[in-house]
């Protein structure tokens, strides 16, 4: 199933992750009862997850926790960098420092 990455549907994404799930879960030699043990999560809940026929984000987490892939998980959520927009408020609340032109002529006769 090949698709643009840009423009994946929800669905497609479930598929997606179900596939890879099922293909980890086979890669181990594992099949779904003694994954859905390790993972404490029910066969059910496992053979949707595999399907892509929708899942809760504490199944998808238990199963992946279960296969050791924790960087699938680690993937989605970098860590918190300095933000753009906080960057921009920043500067827009600064204080602005008026900068006063010198002149350029000689200073008037009068000046001692």
């Amino acid at each position: 199933m090949v698709v643009n990455r840009s423009y994946r549907t929800i669905e497609e994404w479930e598929t997606l992750v179900g596939e890879q799930v099922r293909a980890m879960r086979i890669a181990n030699d594992l099949d779904q009862t003694r994954l859905a043990e390790l993972a404490n999560v029910s066969v059910g809940a496992l053979s949707n997850l595999e399907r892509g026929k929708g899942s809760s984000l504490k199944t998808v987490v238990a199963v992946v926790r279960a296969l050791d892939r924790t960087d699938w998980i680690e993937a989605l959520v970098p860590p918190v960098t300095v933000s753009p927009i906080q960057m921009l408020r920043a500067k827009r609340n600064s204080p602005r420092t008026r900068v006063r032109a010198r002149s350029t002529d000689p200073q008037p006769s009068w000046v001692p």
